[in-house]
């Protein structure tokens, strides 16, 4: 499927002009629907500068009018408010896949970080190998059922591990077992060509985040992120670091304090061998509280009333939150945002995480700077998405010429 931006001449442009559409980007998404007049005043852009950035993001549409919002009856002529371009509207949107161990899960994102489709795809019986072109073969129906009428940008990709995102690469994903595994030309290629940008998901999240979740992490905030993966990312003043080689966020072997967790490292108590999905599952298992070492049927038995999973969760809970604590202190953030299923469904597990960080830290004694993800379950998809659309509000321009440059017209 091929649906193209009707949009008038693209021109490289300056870097001020550049800066300055994301400026107008970014306010309204913020503040939409909202008058130029009031973007003007909230950017600190001038009307004019407003009024011509507002237009040309309106022709690439990124941008509509919505003149049925217009106000009547007062002197002068009406201000016309202006909006994002939202899916259900017909605006552009982008494909996200977020890989995990046990499965994927596919999503249609708008430029507002919503969530328009959705489907999970389980890695049952595909070995590591085959797992891209499977991947790429499930999405691409995914994205022909759903994108058809909205202009498709294209896709972000999440995964654990290792990653480069400049060059597309996942460098080491132990799960797995990939090694400098060039994992967005792969899926390129199985979606016909369409761009595809992959980053590490903890990253992923933190600038999700940053693009639409809470104003405090625009300034600084630490994610931790607790799957059959155990990473983080850091980010300062809206960017998210990534440091030499991309190798930031590499937290599996953080000591966590009280743990004697035996660690394939050969050391004990380190964070991934603590509190990793992997680590709960098996532990569920030899206590007889499920069959299987699955994370979600332990969330389930505890949500159902099972009190040895309710401990289990909370145990893993303290022993997230201890960590959480030697972030606090070393990084002092203004936000910690924590990825771990049972406390981003069910806010007493988060409590537990809380408690037992401010019991530890030496800086932070405000609960309320620790936090699950705004987007709740839908976390992962959104934060794939976000890959994709980070770059848009970032540089308009550049980067719907990079995205869509069949269609960039003369």
């Amino acid at each position: 499927m091929t649906t193209t931006i009707p949009h008038g001449s693209r021109r490289a442009g300056d870097g001020r002009r550049e800066a300055n559409a994301a400026t107008v980007l970014r306010t309204v998404l913020d503040h939409g629907p909202v008058a130029r007049g009031a973007v003007a005043r909230l950017s600190g852009l001038s009307p004019a500068a407003v009024s011509r950035q507002a237009t040309d993001l309106t022709r690439l549409g990124l941008l509509r009018d919505l003149p049925e919002l217009a106000g009547g009856g007062g002197v002068g002529r009406p201000q016309i408010p202006v909006d994002l371009h939202v899916g259900a509207a017909g605006g552009p949107v982008a494909g996200g896949v977020h890989l995990g161990v046990p499965g994927s899960t596919f999503a249609l994102v708008d430029l507002r970080g919503q969530v328009l489709a959705r489907r999970a795809h389980p890695h049952d019986g595909i070995a590591p190998d085959a797992l891209p072109g499977a991947i790429a073969r499930e999405l691409r129906d995914f994205l022909d059922t759903h994108a058809r009428g909205r202009p498709l940008l294209g896709v972000g990709a999440a995964v654990g591990g290792w990653v480069d995102p400049a060059e597309g690469v996942v460098v080491r994903h132990d799960a797995l077992g990939w090694r400098r595994r060039p994992l967005a030309a792969e899926l390129a290629r199985g979606l016909g060509g369409r761009t595809v940008r992959l980053d590490n998901h903890a990253r992923s999240i933190a600038q999700s985040e940053i693009l639409f979740g809470r104003p405090a992490a625009r300034r600084s905030l630490v994610h931790l992120f607790v799957g059959n993966v155990v990473d983080a990312a850091v980010g300062l003043a809206g960017v998210v670091h990534q440091g030499p080689g991309a190798a930031a966020g590499d937290v599996a072997h953080l000591p966590v304090p009280d743990s004697t967790a035996p660690c394939p490292c050969g050391r004990s108590g380190c964070l991934e061998a603590t509190a990793s999905n992997t680590a709960l599952g098996a532990t569920a298992v030899r206590r007889g509280i499920v069959p299987e070492p699955d994370t979600s049927l332990v969330v389930d038995a505890a949500a159902a009333g099972d009190r040895r999973a309710d401990r289990l969760l909370r145990e893993r809970a303290r022993a997230v939150g201890r960590a959480v604590a030697l972030l606090l202190d070393v990084l002092n953030p203004d936000l910690v945002v924590v990825t771990e299923q049972s406390s981003v469904l069910e806010p007493d597990y988060l409590e537990e995480i809380r408690g037992a960080a401010i019991d530890l830290s030496h800086v932070c004694d405000d609960p309320e700077r620790i936090v699950s993800p705004h987007a709740g379950p839908a976390t992962l998809p959104v934060a794939a998405g976000t890959v994709l659309l980070n770059p848009l509000f970032r540089r308009p321009f550049e980067t719907v010429g990079e995205l869509l440059p069949a269609e960039s017209g003369s």
